[in-house]
C-alpha cells in the first residue's frame, strides 16, 4: 500500500476510535442542560400563571424579609428558590438565571461554531476515502456521522440564540415587587413575557435533546467503520 494511502487509513482509524468515545459523552451530557432548562421553564410558567390572576396585596409587614403573597408561587420557590420579599428587589435567583442563560448561550455558540468548522474539514478529508474499494459499502455510513454532527452544530447555535433571546425577554420585566404590582393593576405584561421566555427555554431544551439523539445514533457507525479500517490495516501488515 502506498505510504500516503496507509497514513490516511491510520488517521481515520484514530479519529474513529477517539471520537467514538468522545461522542459517547456528548450523547448523554446534554440531558443535564435539558433538565435544567425545563426546570427553569416550569418555574417561569408557574409565576406567569400566578401573575395572570393575582390581585395586588394590600397587606403590610413589619419585616422586609416577609414573602409577598400575591407575587410568590410555591412551585417556583420549590423549583428554583425564587422568593419575592416585601423589602427586596429582583430576587437573586432570577438575576442568576438571566446571567446563567447568557453564559450558556455563549458556550453553546462557541461549541456550535467550532463543530461546524470541524465537520467542514472532515467532509473534505473523507473525499480521500472514495478510492478505497474495501470501504465502498461504508462510505455513506461515515459521511452520515459527519452529517449528523454538522446538524448538531446548527442545533447548538440555535440553542444559543434561543437562550440569548430568553434572557433578553426576561430583561424586559422589572422584577421588583412594586413594579410587578403596578403591572398587575395595569396590563399584566409580565406574565406574557414570562410565558414567552419559558417557551424559548423549552425549544432550546428540545433542540439539545434532539442533538443528543443524533450523536447517539453515530455510535454503531463509528464501531463498524473502525472495525473495517482496522481489518484493512491488519491485512497490510501480513
Amino acid at each position: 500500500m502506498h505510504p500516503e494511502r496507509e497514513q490516511l487509513l491510520f488517521t481515520v482509524r484514530n479519529l474513529a476510535r477517539v471520537h467514538r468515545e468522545h461522542e459517547k459523552f456528548y450523547s448523554e451530557s446534554p440531558f443535564h442542560d435539558v433538565i435544567r432548562w425545563q426546570r427553569s421553564s416550569r418555574a417561569l410558567k408557574a409565576l406567569a400563571e400566578r401573575w395572570s390572576v393575582a390581585t395586588p396585596s394590600g397587606e403590610t409587614s413589619f419585616s422586609p424579609f416577609a414573602g409577598a403573597p400575591d407575587l410568590n408561587d410555591d412551585r417556583a420557590t420549590e423549583t428554583l428558590g425564587i422568593l419575592f420579599m416585601e423589602g427586596g428587589g429582583e430576587p437573586g435567583e432570577i438575576a442568576n438565571l438571566k446571567r446563567d442563560l447568557g453564559v450558556l448561550a455563549e458556550a453553546n455558540r462557541t461549541t456550535g461554531q467550532w463543530l461546524a468548522a470541524a465537520m467542514s474539514a472532515a467532509w473534505d478529508m473523507l473525499e480521500g476515502l472514495l478510492g478505497y474499494g474495501e470501504l465502498a459499502d461504508l462510505l455513506a455510513e461515515r459521511h452520515r456521522i459527519v452529517s449528523n454532527d454538522w446538524q448538531c452544530a446548527s442545533m447548538t447555535e440555535l440553542v444559543a440564540r434561543n437562550l440569548d433571546r430568553a434572557a433578553a425577554i426576561l430583561g424586559r420585566v422589572d422584577f421588583t415587587p412594586a413594579a410587578l404590582r403596578a403591572d398587575l393593576i395595569a396590563n399584566r405584561l409580565a406574565p406574557r413575557y414570562l410565558f414567552s421566555a419559558a417557551e424559548m427555554l423549552d425549544h432550546a431544551a428540545d433542540l439539545m435533546a434532539s442533538s443528543a439523539v443524533l450523536t447517539h445514533e453515530n455510535e454503531r457507525r463509528w464501531r463498524i467503520f473502525y472495525e473495517r479500517v482496522d481489518q484493512i490495516l491488519a491485512a497490510t501488515e501480513k
